[in-house]
């Protein structure tokens, strides 16, 4: 049995099916529809579908993926850009509040009163919200109707006058003592608020998509693109090598340009005036008692100070000292929730350099015309559209690096996993390739994972979009690197290495790519043992070693690539 089994895909297409049919109407479509085919696909993420009492797991996995005004939003409408929003009778979603979601990046809009906008940069937005939509509906109203039982009519009461609620309170609500910290937690202060609404009237989601069209998706993708090339008007992107990293906003220009390692007096005071709990770990790794790297400890001291909203003057000359290093960063705007990094490598400083990188010969880096262009990595078939718009806008493609969060089903959560081989489950493609990494590029700089290379990975459809059937068939197949972004970056790349759109249901051999490429991609999640996730263990800090070593490495095969293309242009290549 495989993945393309129809025993195994049928409850999962289905669903899949039936929202993206239905969305294709001009009108509101009203969730509840989806309820009977979301049931029948038994969502892996969603155990206690069919119990009773609320799924906490499903419950804090979406509340933390949808905004806080969630709880007052009736109709959530679906649009590339604020220019298809105009074109259907919103000209003004950009006046809108701002809101955000702690689990997902995505720009959402809320007009004050029942309605949310959300820019969508693809498909994948559309199979990752609407099933986080249907679970959460489901899951309030299971809180609505036991709210509005006479077991809880004093529960309900004492919400209703804003009285603090006891462990006896949230019995008649299936909820325990544990469970009741739990949304605590999540919820922090607005758990009293959020469970007065929940018994005060029941959820009844609509979706509306406008547009959707494919023109739309890479329009939208397109006028991202341009902004970046606004913004770094002195570089022609045009006419320059690119070495292009899917990551995040943070590693590499930390890498690169090695500031907190050399203001680490400025945030050790910090540490010692704010964050004292975290001085045992400074202290541990400077007398060698743990493997951490004293260099990933002060990337995330940096972090933490710049979420504090404190020292502006810092950051203030950390910006000063990236610009002089040609970094410039670049925020997304209306379009596309993806920001972006340029780096001019001519500009590096090698004294300014992480210790971990410093090449031999990094003075001839000063010759290079390449230039990095680090993305915040996209969600799903995103991926697709941005690769196609930058490897046609740039004057060559050097080198693609994807690092990223996986789920894998052999591994612990903090292992890394390179892969060689990739289902798409988008396209039905299975892709063989080199990889510009294995382990040994790795293993140096992880202090409390593995890495495990030459693995097979399958880019799935969505994170609601499995079941334990799904799941089991991966097992057998070892397709054991679960993640979201490999299929559609490697069917842009097919489109750059042949004269033909990329193919769908066919094994498709990219040993010799267009360019130099390689995925990195860090467990978060284990299916395998329900509930363990870098969230729900809080590993925030412990999260930075594989960040950091895949960032690490990424880093360095960029330095060795373009020094050996610096060298063979000098001897005359």
């Amino acid at each position: 049995m495989s993945l393309l089994d129809h025993e195994v895909r049928a409850p999962l297409d289905l669903f899949h099916r039936t929202y993206h049919s239905l969305l294709r109407s001009s009108g509101e479509i009203g969730i509840q529809a989806l309820a009977d085919s979301y049931a029948a696909m038994a969502p892996s993420l969603h155990e206690g579908l069919h119990h009773d009492a609320p799924d906490l797991a499903a419950l804090t996995y979406t509340s933390l993926r949808l905004p806080a005004c969630i709880d007052r939003v009736r109709l959530v409408l679906l649009g590339q850009a604020h220019e298809v929003f105009a074109r259907h009778g919103y000209p003004d979603v950009e006046s809108w509040q701002p809101v955000s979601a702690p689990g997902r990046r995505r720009k959402m809009f809320y007009d004050g009163h029942e309605t949310l906008a959300v820019l969508i940069a693809s498909p994948s937005d559309v199979d990752d919200l609407v099933p986080m939509l249907v679970s959460f509906q489901i899951e309030w109203n299971k809180l609505w109707q036991r709210l509005n039982q006479p077991a809880a009519r004093g529960t309900l009461a004492r919400l209703r006058e804003g009285v603090t609620l006891g462990a006896a309170d949230f019995a008649p609500l299936g909820l325990g003592a544990e469970d009741a910290l739990r949304l605590q937690t999540v919820w922090s202060v607005g758990l009293h608020e959020r469970l007065r609404a929940m018994g005060e009237w029941k959820k009844r989601f609509a979706v509306r998509m406008l547009g959707g069209s494919l023109m739309d998706y890479e329009r939208a993708t397109l006028r991202w693109w341009w902004h970046i090339e606004r913004c770094v008007a002195d570089i022609d992107l045009r006419t320059r090598r690119v070495y292009f990293v899917s990551s995040n906003t943070h590693s590499l220009i930390n890498l690169f340009s090695g500031f907190a390692l050399h203001h680490s007096d400025e945030l050790l005071e910090y540490v010692r005036r704010r964050q004292r709990d975290l001085l045992g770990e400074y202290d541990r790794i400077i007398e060698a008692q743990v493997p951490s790297s004293i260099e990933n400890y002060f990337y995330y001291i940096q972090k933490k100070y710049q979420q504090s909203g404190e020292g502006a003057d810092y950051f203030a000359r950390r910006d000063q000292a990236e610009r002089r290093l040609g970094m410039v960063r670049v925020p997304s705007r209306f379009y596309i929730d993806v920001a972006a990094q340029v780096i001019d490598i001519s500009r590096l400083d090698p004294a300014q350099l992480d210790p971990r990188l410093r090449p031999d010969g990094a003075e001839l880096l000063r010759a290079s015309r390449a230039v990095i262009v680090n993305i915040d990595y996209p969600l799903g078939l995103a991926a697709y559209h941005i690769l196609k718009i930058v490897a046609r806008s740039v004057g060559a493609l050097a080198g693609v690096y994807v690092i990223g969060k996986a789920a894998t089903l052999n591994g612990r959560i903090g292992d890394v996993l390179i892969p060689n081989e990739v289902f798409d489950e988008h396209t039905g493609n299975t892709f063989h390739f080199v990889s510009a990494f294995s382990a040994a590029d790795v293993e140096p700089f992880l202090a409390h994972g593995s890495v495990l290379d030459n693995q097979k990975a399958i880019t799935s459809r969505g994170t609601f979009l499995q079941n334990q059937a799904f799941l089991e068939v991966c097992r057998r197949e070892f397709l054991t690197d679960l993640e979201m972004e490999s299929g559609p970056y490697l069917n842009a790349l097919y489109e750059q290495a042949f004269a033909q759109r990329h193919p769908t249901g066919e094994v498709v051999s990219l040993l010799r790519p267009p360019c130099d490429l390689g995925f990195l991609h860090y467990a978060s999640d284990t299916p395998a043992s329900k509930g363990h996730n870098l969230g729900t263990r809080n590993l925030s800090y412990f999260g930075m070693d594989p960040t950091y070593a895949t960032s690490v490495a990424v880093a360095r095969r960029i330095l060795h690539q373009e020094l050996e293309t610096l060298q063979h242009e000098a001897r005359g290549g």
